[in-house]
């Protein structure tokens, strides 16, 4: 079995990441490891225009940012938590924190974009497998229809 004592958790307050989340949680309380639960506050573009500067739009502050990551708690179930809010590009502050915490485990969720979503938007999580030291888990959340209580089935796919 992996060993694994520390887990990370990057989120984005996403309904992908939340899902991210609860499964990291519940690995956390499988191995008996330390979760550390991350958001990374992105530095503010400033776009110049012909004569001046346009300011960034308005994001949230530090201090909100730092409730919303201490709301974040296990359902139903106990782990050693520590919270991170650094600021920065995401996927260089995910692997940084990684390495310099000694993660065992990067579990975090993806939007699943692909196509000119995926080219204009990037890919935190795609930049954050192939620079990584330590494994990657991504996590897709789940069709509305399916119900995570459900076990998948397997059958067996018809011989041609």
């Amino acid at each position: 079995m992996l060993p694994i004592k520390t887990i990370l958790h990057p989120t984005d307050f996403s309904p992908q990441a939340d899902y991210a989340f609860r499964l990291s949680c519940a690995l956390a309380r499988d191995y008996g490891a330390r979760l550390i639960v991350m958001h990374v506050k992105m530095i503010p573009a400033v776009a110049y225009g012909e004569f001046a500067a346009l300011p960034p739009e308005a994001e949230e502050t530090t201090e909100s940012l730092k409730v919303r990551l201490a709301q974040l708690k296990p359902h139903g179930t106990s782990c050693s938590m520590e919270y991170l809010l650094t600021e920065g590009v995401p996927a260089e502050e995910i692997v940084n924190v990684a390495k310099d915490k000694r993660c065992d485990l990067i579990v975090m969720g993806t939007h699943g974009r692909t196509g000119l979503g995926r080219l204009l938007m990037g890919s935190v999580a795609e930049l954050v497998v192939r620079r990584a030291t330590c494994p990657v888990l991504t996590v897709k959340t789940p069709p509305a229809t399916a119900t995570v209580a459900k076990k998948p089935t397997l059958e067996a796919a018809p011989v041609a």
